[in-house]
């Protein structure tokens, strides 16, 4: 038989069920704020680097290595076989215009210049003989040519002689026959002569031609030489510094082997490289801008080499202010070609929060908290990042790299 259950009883585990229900809510609120304590962790403000959003010109640039060389450089080379007699300068000396480098010993040069003189003299002897040949053959020929005539005139007279004889009856036709063949046979004669005589006009000038040529071929050399012999007393032609001499006396020099260099150490430009990966991007024209210690410099690409070498192609820039003080020869520096500007954009400056995506997340700095903001970025240099969306002028963005909070929304700031 069903009895009724106690009222206390009833009571007493109602009591235990909500007390059950009370424990479980505050476990669970002490679970969830112990998560979310987890997920909203601190950090020193000293650990991190922040920048402010700011209006301003971005210019998208690629990095390239580069070396400061003199702007002007003169090679001397040795334009004769020769040997080292002095050395007149050393290295860095100040040399100024005509001032001698290097003594070469130029005996030997000097003797073939003397060998190419009487070479050239023995063509104009050749010259002056056949003249003197072909005029006595021109004269001879002519002569011939007047005997010949005389002697037609004299046949012409017995053919006209044997034709009035034979009409008095005094000759026969055999002999008007004979004079007119002996003169026809004169008048070839003569003909061929002056053929022969023309011939001999025509080929005096192109043998006198010929020798002439050869003769002016022999000064020519003998001018070249004179000119080498001049070119090899190593003399500055304009101010400068001896940066490199070849100090080896006594050692021998081939033609083109060089002796020494002369630099204006007063002006400068940079010979840069970068990966041949943006050779469709670089072009000359383009602005560069070089980093010399903290100090940077605009200029221009003047040059793109056309050879890739070793993956690499060169590129020559024209400073705006070549003579900085801070600028020393083989110097190496930092180059970034400009290949994009935005104007009056969203900027941040530069770190390594920024990873090189177009959209990705950054933290913005508000009230010692760190919140968690997709942006979306533009344009890069070494400098500023173009901001596109995602920031308001005036705030600030932690550029500090936070690859290891990512998975964080807020990070307490201390």
């Amino acid at each position: 038989m069903d009895r009724e259950i106690a009222p206390d009883y009833l009571k007493t585990t109602r009591y235990r069920r909500w007390a059950i229900i009370a424990v479980v809510v505050v476990a669970s609120a002490a679970v969830l704020y112990f998560f979310r304590k987890s997920l909203s962790t601190s950090l020193e403000s000293a650990r991190i680097r922040t920048g402010a959003v700011e209006t301003g010109d971005v210019e998208n640039t690629l990095t390239a290595s580069g070396e400061i060389i003199p702007a002007y450089e003169q090679i001397f080379t040795s334009p004769i076989r020769a040997s080292i007699k002095r050395i007149l300068l050393t290295p860095g000396t100040q040399v100024q215009p005509g001032q001698p480098i290097v003594e070469l010993d130029k005996s030997l040069t000097l003797i073939e210049s003397e060998r190419y003189k009487d070479q050239l003299e023995l063509k104009k002897n050749s010259i002056d003989q056949l003249r003197m040949k072909l005029n006595k053959d021109l004269y001879d020929a002519e002569i011939n040519d007047r005997i010949k005539s005389l002697n037609i005139n004299k046949l012409r007279a017995d053919f006209e002689d044997a034709k009035r004889l034979q009409k008095v009856g005094g000759g026969t036709m055999e002999d008007i026959t004979r004079a007119e063949n002996a003169l026809k046979i004169a008048e070839l004669e003569k003909q061929q002569l002056e053929n022969d005589l023309k011939y001999n006009r025509e080929s005096m000038s192109a043998s006198l031609r010929e020798t002439e040529l050869g003769a002016q071929i022999e000064g020519k050399n003998l001018q070249e030489l004179q000119h080498k012999l001049k070119m090899a007393d190593i003399v500055a032609d304009r101010k400068g510094v001896l940066t490199w001499v070849n100090e080896n006396i006594g050692s021998s020099v081939n033609e083109g082997e060089m002796l020494a260099k002369v630099a204006d150490l007063g002006s400068f430009r940079v010979e840069g490289s970068c990966s041949d990966v943006y050779a469709d991007q670089v072009k000359a024209g383009l602005s560069a801008i070089v980093k010399v210690n903290e100090q940077l410099l605009r200029g221009i690409v003047t040059q793109v080499k056309p050879a890739v070498k070793d993956g690499a192609i060169a590129f020559a820039v024209q400073l705006d202010n070549a003579k900085n003080a801070s600028l020393r020869p083989n110097m190496k520096v930092e180059v970034y070609l400009v290949t994009s500007k935005s104007t009056r954009t969203m900027r941040v400056p530069n770190g390594p929060t920024f990873t090189g995506k177009r959209k990705q997340f950054v933290y913005v700095l508000k009230n010692g908290v760190a919140h968690r903001r997709e942006v979306e970025t533009g344009l890069s240099n070494f400098d500023f990042v173009e901001i596109k969306s995602g920031l308001q002028v005036g705030e600030q963005v932690i550029l500090t790299d936070m690859n290891s909070y990512q998975h964080l929304e807020e990070i307490t700031i201390q």
